[in-house]
């Protein structure tokens, strides 16, 4: 079964939810969030998440990070007991973690409005410059 890396988790986050708008600050906490209950495992059981944890993993299950299974055990009482998990999707992962980046060259068409505009234009309202 391939390991996923820190450094795959953040480029498939990259990928993923920093094409949303997160910052990269935000995706490496994520991450190192994300491998603090994994590590070198590919499930958690439901039981250890807090209910925050929990809304935090319905997110990355919709973004395809991970996804759930249940089993059903038997007590000796002859009652059964159902326990979820979540599992780690590495090899989606290791996936989104090998899709290109886009090129930092690329402008935006708004930033770009901005570096079109003169040096006399931005020192116009400067203190101490001529109006």
């Amino acid at each position: 079964m391939p390991v996923v890396s820190m450094e795959e988790l953040i480029l498939a986050l990259k990928n993923t939810l920093g094409k949303k708008g997160m910052h990269e600050s935000d995706l490496e906490r994520l991450a190192d969030y994300i491998m603090s209950f994994f590590g070198y495992n590919d499930s958690v059981i439901d039981n250890r998440l807090t209910s925050e944890d929990r809304d935090v993993f319905y997110m990355l299950e919709e973004e395809g990070f991970v996804t759930t299974t249940e089993e059903d055990v038997h007590l000796k009482k002859g009652k059964m007991w159902r326990i979820h998990y979540w599992i780690l999707k590495r090899d989606q992962i290791l996936r989104l973690a090998a899709i290109p980046q886009e090129s930092k060259t690329e402008v935006d068409e708004m930033a770009a409005v901005y570096e079109n505009i003169s040096n006399d234009v931005w020192a116009r309202d400067q203190p101490g410059q001529p109006q």
